[in-house]
């Protein structure tokens, strides 16, 4: 799932409107993705996506890249659109993945392939360092950070990054609050920007 639009400003490009979200960099910057009106959809903010693909570098050519919960695709498709190989994006809400589906269709994305499945469960039957790049963004306070983090790690190739997306207050179980690097992995970059805490994990080479 994903989070957050900017507001409209004086200057520059309005904001998208509600329902949208606009890609910010490669080869489809200010292509449009629908944001569909489903429980917990929020794609990630525009200064957390741009902030991100800074500090992974823009050029992702040839990389093989996860979305797991992937919601609007943001994530995914910003990824496909610096050179990304491969884009797996994992949805479990089929009107969601049949969304996603048509994005990829209409922007000739032939790197992103749609899953509808369970996110944890896909993972659980990956094989291991898989993927150049992880991104995780569970839907806040569900109790799935940790378990989407213990799942996603052995598939994330040696130097590779992982990418995890929380909210900044804790819930019940503590689930929100910023995550702890896997084992074999250490803390790169973070990044508090509304109600997101993002954090990038590098695994060691």
């Amino acid at each position: 799932m994903r989070g957050g639009r900017a507001g409209r400003t004086s200057r520059g490009p309005a904001a998208p409107p509600p329902g949208e979200v606009r890609l910010i960099g490669g080869q489809w910057k200010r292509s449009k993705l629908p944001v569909p009106d489903r429980p917990g959809l929020r794609p990630t903010p525009d200064r957390v996506r741009e902030t991100l693909f800074n500090w992974l570098g823009q050029d992702l050519t040839g990389w093989r890249v996860l979305d797991a919960f992937a919601g609007s695709g943001a994530l995914g498709f910003e990824a496909a659109s610096r050179g990304a190989a491969e884009v797996q994006l994992i949805e479990c809400d089929a009107a969601l993945a049949r969304s996603l589906a048509e994005s990829a269709k209409r922007l000739h994305a032939a790197a992103v392939q749609v899953t509808c499945a369970d996110a944890l469960a896909w993972m659980g039957h990956c094989a291991a360092e898989r993927f150049e790049l992880v991104l995780l963004d569970p839907p806040f306070a569900a109790g799935l950070l940790g378990p989407a983090i213990a799942a996603a790690a052995p598939l994330v190739a040696s130097g590779g990054w992982l990418y995890v997306e929380s909210g900044i207050e804790k819930n019940a179980e503590g689930d929100d609050a910023p995550a702890a690097p896997p084992r074999g992995f250490e803390p790169w970059r973070t990044l508090h920007a509304g109600a997101v805490h993002a954090q990038l994990f590098r695994r060691a080479a």
